[in-house]
């Protein structure tokens, strides 16, 4: 596997060759891209002002670095011989605004988290505020990780504040090294999202770990196998699976970029996940604005929705297509995101009655889907992109649905698929045999992702709640162990002491989230209520000080809203419809006044893995809230939750 280039600086240089070089040989390096004269303006003042206060610094200086995964640049990076100092400049701004603070914060901790040779680093962001008269404030206590609190600096306080910093001392480090070391970046579905959007590789944006999966080797081995179905004029169905948070979503989203241009091998994503398509769509339209500002003719919000409409679209209304018209479909790739949660066929059939008047439909979603894309007289493809243990709803089929299928029909699909896709976990050894005996499958290691980026700090925390819904004790408690350290976790009985956990945790633009069971109907006296109805698009891209916003720890979302979706600090309340006992999990539905033991397998299995989706959300650390429960209210006796509790303590998460 190859080494991934490191980070890029428009200049870079050290600080005494800096000081020499002329201010037109600095301003060509930082314009290679034409910029506006506003930012040339914006770049001379930035320089007078690094003139001014690098005098007696030692050290190396980069302009204009590069952060990949949040799509934009910092404006100087000053490397010490133990620290980095990370500035960000607002020319003309009299005022320290939340939001830059924020800015610069996070540019901090990308380089902490996600750049190799920062990890041992102290780090000090720095916001200037060029015509700023007061509002200054020096560094506060650095956090465990060494990334200090931002500080507010004014023009005439800047040399001093550099001067504070550069007394430090250690083992120098060497400044090409330093730019030259890998950059890891693991971003959120949304980022990436965006990043693809316009035209960055998977490459550049993901993590190259040398013991996780390459997310670009699979998105390579999908484009291979697309290519050879092109050219032999096949249809082919590819299957991708992976553990939650593994980049399943991202791989569909890198393939869908790379084909999206009009012609014969255009593609689509689709997801029948509303919310996902809600956010991913708003977030990719927001960005496409802002990069088109300033550009003329002036865009249109519409014109810009309708274009990445395009890009991703609701399945279902994909499947209303084809349902309208019998004509083949504009796309000769199709991408299924979540293809496990396809409708089994006695839910299409309900559906299609109901709500479009057809009867006696007798196709499953999956089946329909297949018909559809093999309306192509050449060739298709269909990529499968399929979560472990993420079915959360009656009617869901499962990935044997796709491959039942498979097997059923006359078309002449082949499918490929990783070789996890035997484990029982998938249910669908008897569908594989099926299409084995046809001679139909094939196997390919590359379509499979072990390792989870959503949680980067550790790739054990899939495990370890795969350990915890298992009823797996010891198993859970070594997992803690590899989670010890990297990715906080705490337990509590008091909303409120979680509550107050998460914001002290969270830093610069990072994300907070309420999380509960759709089945959660008892934690109302905590004013938790899941009936209310969260908007997805201001829950997860609402501003923190927007009540709506996940931020402000009011409004809770369940499994069916936050499904593809994260967080990077996650309270989940663990309400009675998950019991832990004696000798099984106890599994139950609130109706009318009182609970019901759910007998249904399959219901029971939604149950589980409802609470499998909410403890997978959270990038970077979770709180469990496990109400206390009260001896006045039949609905929630300390019976219910106790020994979940007792069970989530004794695995060895601290209680706060």
């Amino acid at each position: 596997m190859a080494t991934p280039p490191g980070l890029a600086a428009y200049y870079d240089a050290p600080i005494d060759t800096f000081l020499r070089q002329s201010d037109e040989h600095v301003l060509g390096m930082l314009n290679r891209d034409g910029a506006m004269q506003a930012q040339v303006e914006a770049w001379k003042e930035e320089l007078a002002i690094l003139r001014n206060a690098l005098i007696d610094v030692q050290g190396h200086l980069c302009l204009e670095f590069t952060v990949p995964r949040l799509g934009s640049r910092a404006d100087a990076i000053v490397l010490l011989q133990n620290a980095i100092v990370v500035i960000e400049f607002k020319v003309g701004q009299k005022h320290f605004t939340r939001a830059d603070t924020n800015q610069v914060w996070d540019y901090a901790l990308d380089l902490k988290n996600f750049h190799a040779a920062s990890h041992h680093l102290l780090i000090f962001p720095v916001l200037v505020a060029t015509e700023a008269s007061g509002g200054s404030r020096p560094f506060g206590q650095p956090s465990e990780d060494g990334v200090y609190p931002p500080a507010h600096c004014t023009v005439a306080e800047f040399p001093a504040l550099m001067g504070s910093t550069a007394v430090l001392r250690d083992a120098p480090f060497d400044a090409k090294e330093w730019i030259a070391a890998p950059y890891r970046p693991t971003p959120t579905i949304i980022e990436a999202a965006k990043a693809l959007y316009a035209r960055h590789s998977v490459a550049a944006i993901a993590r190259h770990d040398a013991g996780a999966k390459n997310l670009a080797q699979t998105s390579q081995a999908i484009d291979t196998l697309i290519d050879a179905a092109k050219r032999d004029g096949k249809k082919s169905v590819i299957f991708v699976t992976g553990v939650p948070g593994a980049g399943k979503t991202l791989v569909g989203l890198n393939v869908a970029t790379q084909h999206s241009e009009p012609g014969s091998t255009h593609a689509v994503f689709l997801s029948g996940n509303g919310p996902l398509v809600a956010v991913l769509r708003e977030a990719l339209t927001r960005d496409e604005l802002t990069r088109l500002r300033g550009t003329l003719p002036k865009p249109r919000k519409g014109a810009v929705q309708e274009k990445v409409k395009a890009f991703i679209q609701n399945v279902h209304h994909f499947r209303d297509a084809g349902l309208r018209d019998p004509a083949a479909p504009a796309d000769h790739v199709a991408i299924f995101d979540e293809a496990q949660r396809a409708w089994n066929a006695s839910a299409t059939a309900n559906f299609m009655k109901r709500r479009k008047g057809v009867a006696h439909f007798t196709h499953s979603e999956p089946a329909f889907l297949l018909e559809c894309m093999a309306r192509h007289e050449d060739w298709s493809a269909v990529i499968c992109l399929v979560g472990e243990g993420q079915e959360i709803n009656r009617g869901e089929a499962g990935i044997a649905g796709w491959l039942e299928a498979l097997a059923a029909t006359q078309t002449p699909w082949q499918a490929f698929v990783p070789p996890q896709l035997s484990d029982p976990d998938y249910g669908a050894e008897r569908a594989l045999r099926a299409l084995g005996l046809a001679n139909r499958l094939h196997f390919h290691s590359d379509l499979h992702l072990s390792t989870s980026m959503r949680s980067f700090r550790t790739e054990a925390l899939s495990t370890f709640v795969r350990a915890v819904l298992e009823r797996d004790g010891a198993g859970a408690r070594r997992q803690l162990q590899s989670l010890e350290g990297a990715y906080p976790l705490a337990l509590t009985r008091d909303l409120h002491a979680a509550k107050t956990w998460l914001r002290s945790k969270a830093r610069g633009n990072e994300r907070l989230g309420l999380l509960a069971s759709s089945r959660a109907m008892r934690l109302r006296p905590h004013a938790i209520d899941v009936r209310v109805d969260v908007n997805p698009i201001h829950w997860f891209l609402g501003p923190s000080d927007d009540v709506r916003s996940s931020d402000f720890l009011e409004d809770a979302a369940t499994e069916f809203q936050v499904q593809g979706l994260e967080v990077d600090w996650a309270c989940v309340t663990w309400d009675a419809d998950l019991r832990f006992a004696p000798s099984s999990w106890s599994h139950h539905n609130f109706q009318g006044a009182r609970w019901t033991a759910v007998h249904n397998a399959d219901n029971r299995q939604f149950v589980l893995n409802t609470y499998r989706v909410l403890l997978t959300r959270a990038r970077q650390g979770m709180v469990i809230f496990v109400p206390p429960g009260s001896g006045e209210d039949h609905t929630r006796l300390s019976s219910y939750y106790d020994g979940t509790f007792r069970f989530l303590s004794d695995v060895g998460i601290p209680v706060i």
